[in-house]
């Protein structure tokens, strides 16, 4: 019988930097954002394994939820550079452009989304030898990355998903790949 890998990832709650729409810094949540983690937490599955983002809104989220995570930098929001604090109509719209159209490309100097692409793969890939149920706390970033992995999508699909804030997103792994589970 085949082993399974359970991995549910969480979406950071609400900030400030979403409900204005900037890119994201190291902000920590806002107070919706901590009454959706605190109503939320009795809704997760208690996993064996739990990590979360670097980032402050991840290790909050995870904290509120009640996870015991292991901070693991491969869960890190995507690197926006300079963009990080900025709304969007203030990023230079060819720049934006180039962006959200070119997935190999960071006209911020931070990390394209093919970076963020074969980061995620990698850690991804360092689940795969523990069948332990998995919970992550991380950014819509990461996760839209990990189902695009999971379904074998180009990244040039990434925008074309909304993942919002203290959402759920199971995917489990078996017979040497990953399987989106709805």
């Amino acid at each position: 019988m085949t082993e399974v890998v359970r991995l549910t990832l969480v979406a950071h709650a609400m900030t400030d930097a979403i409900a204005a729409a900037r890119f994201p810094g190291d902000e920590p949540l806002n107070d919706v954002g901590c009454r959706q983690a605190e109503a939320a937490a009795a809704q997760f599955r208690r996993g064996v394994s739990y990590f979360t983002g670097p980032e402050r809104r991840a290790r909050q989220t995870a904290g509120l939820l009640g996870f015991d995570a292991t901070v693991d930098p491969l869960l890190a929001d995507l690197n926006c550079g300079p963009w990080q604090g900025k709304r969007l109509e203030d990023v230079p719209p060819g720049d934006l452009m180039v962006w959200l159209t070119d997935p190999t490309r960071a006209p911020h100097g931070g990390e394209s989304i093919t970076e963020l692409m074969q980061r995620v793969a990698r850690w991804l890939n360092s689940l795969t030898e523990n069948a332990a149920a998995t919970v992550a706390v991380t950014h819509p970033a990461v996760i839209r990355a990990a189902i695009l992995l999971a379904l074998d999508v180009p990244a040039k699909s990434f925008w074309r998903m909304d993942i919002a804030p203290i959402s759920r997103t199971a995917l489990h792994y078996r017979g040497g790949c990953w399987t989106l589970r709805w």
